[in-house]
């Protein structure tokens, strides 16, 4: 049985103040929903498919999918010209254990298989006070397993906020720095960078990036986003 888990949107409250209890994030969402393609916008050349992999800030917890940031993503890729399609498999409360749990199985299900996956992954491995080198353990494995499968990446960067200590804080954040240099990897340092010093962005729970959030991690992403898919075949 899943144990319901701090949500990862508290990571902005921890940054600013420190965060006490959070309410667990209950919602799973297994199976990659697609979200429906943003048809006004014009496009051209072949489909390219991403699968967004991660946590609660991927499947758009309080908000919808239709408003979470794959959606967001999709439509602001495909007003610039890319015919993109998004496979949103954020499932909330995720740590990098049940992600690298559900991998497999999400990309056998993802028929051609996807020219792109964002990861988005972590946080709640230290909203539970995991160790780092479990949490690096499990990305490694994650990010072996799609390069095995010849699938780039872009991983979505994540910071310790400085109450955790400076080891862990040091710990954490090598992470993402340390594997962002793999081949095949394109990182975000920190992709709540734009925002997280917004609470106005925030829901009315104090956790969750509102609608007009998450639009601004698209604003702040998409071009890495884009630069990050491979050559048509």
């Amino acid at each position: 049985m899943r144990v319901a888990l701090p949500s990862i949107a508290c990571l902005p409250l921890l940054l600013l103040a420190g965060c006490g209890t959070a309410p667990g994030d209950t919602a799973t969402a297994p199976a990659a929903t697609s979200a429906p393609p943003a048809t006004e916008a014009a496009v051209s050349g072949p489909e390219r498919r991403i699968l967004a992999f991660g946590d609660s800030l991927f499947a758009g917890l309080g908000v919808g999918i239709e408003n979470s940031y794959p959606a967001q993503l999709e439509a602001a890729l495909r007003k610039e010209g890319i015919n993109a399609w998004i496979a949103n498999a954020g499932t909330s409360g995720d740590t990098t254990a049940a992600g690298l749990q559900r991998l497999a199985f999400t990309l056998d299900a993802q028929k051609p298989k996807p020219h792109l996956v964002l990861l988005e992954l972590g946080a709640n491995d230290m909203l539970r006070a995991l160790k780092p080198a479990e949490t690096r353990r499990n990305l490694v494995a994650i990010l072996d397993e799609l390069a095995k499968r010849n699938i780039p990446v872009v991983l979505m960067g994540m910071r310790a906020p400085p109450n955790y200590g400076p080891e862990y804080q040091r710990d954490f954040d090598a992470i993402y720095a340390d594997l962002g240099k793999r081949e095949g990897v394109t990182l975000v340092p920190f992709w709540l960078e734009s925002i997280y010093q917004r609470p106005e962005l925030f829901q009315a729970d104090h956790l969750h990036p509102t609608t007009e959030g998450l639009g601004m991690l698209v604003e702040a992403t998409k071009d890495a986003v884009a630069a990050a898919l491979p050559p048509p075949d």
